[in-house]
């Protein structure tokens, strides 16, 4: 698992979820992968060890790993329960863009304007590597 980039304003748990879920979306993580013991990733990411098992029994809760007793916590996610975190990870995302764009006072002509802009100055960039 990668270090993390503490947010203030979200709870250390969620975040360390939305870590994983990242990683599981990229394929730095894959479907019966194991996932390190509470104690190193708490180590790793220097934070208390009572959060990082907040973090995993919600990961279990919510499907994406199992613990298998004396062995560790997999990966138990399949390609489409990640499917759907990719997609509500999108949507969260356009939904802030959104809500900040519009609370700047962009109209939708004007966001779509931009959004083209961007896109075009990033193809010429993957272009032009």
């Amino acid at each position: 698992m990668s270090q993390l980039d503490y947010d203030k304003s979200k709870a250390i748990y969620k975040q360390i979820i939305e870590d994983f879920q990242k990683q599981l979306i990229r394929g730095t993580l894959n479907p019966g992968d194991k996932i390190p013991s509470q104690r190193d990733y708490a180590l790793k990411v220097s934070v208390n060890p009572n959060t990082v098992q907040r973090a995993y029994q919600e990961l279990e809760r919510i499907g994406l790993t199992e613990t298998i007793r004396g062995q560790g916590t997999f990966v138990k996610a399949n390609t489409e329960m990640i499917s759907a975190i990719r997609q509500e990870m999108a949507d969260d995302i356009l939904d802030r863009f959104f809500g900040e764009m519009n609370s700047l006072g962009y109209s939708q002509q004007q966001i779509t304007e931009i959004l083209n802009r961007r896109l075009m100055e990033m193809k010429g960039a993957i272009t032009n590597d």
